[in-house]
């Protein structure tokens, strides 16, 4: 079993920037890829990010490219989402997650630990 907690959430405005932190615990020796997904109201998840199983390399989906930036620290068993020139449609509930390194990296149903999930809300 792996428990994802994650923070950092917040209320800014558009252009601002926020780092989400994702902690992991219990059974972190093993690897897991490790992803972000987000969900707005009326709409469904969708994917955000993500570092392979291996933990060298990522994914990011093309709205959020060169403005998002994954990071980790081995150490604490943290991962960061880095989110930069924020804009009024990254608004969402973002949720860290853990899959093995089986599936698709991009989809919600192969994940297999989910975190409750961090506020992100962007004014205009």
């Amino acid at each position: 079993q792996v428990q994802l907690v994650e923070s950092g959430g917040g209320l800014v405005q558009a252009g601002d920037s926020l780092r989400l932190s994702c902690a992991a615990s219990g059974r972190t020796s093993s690897n897991y890829a490790m992803g972000w997904f987000r969900q707005a109201p009326g709409k469904e998840r969708e994917f955000v990010a993500a570092f392979n199983w291996r933990g060298d390399r990522t994914y990011y989906t093309d709205s959020v490219k060169d403005r998002f930036t994954l990071s980790r620290d081995n150490a604490k068993n943290t991962v960061y989402l880095q989110m930069n020139s924020l804009k009024p449609e990254d608004t969402a509930v973002y949720s860290c997650a853990a899959k093995s390194y089986s599936g698709s990296y991009y989809s919600p149903s192969a994940y297999d630990y989910w975190g409750q999930g961090t506020q992100v809300t962007v004014s205009s």
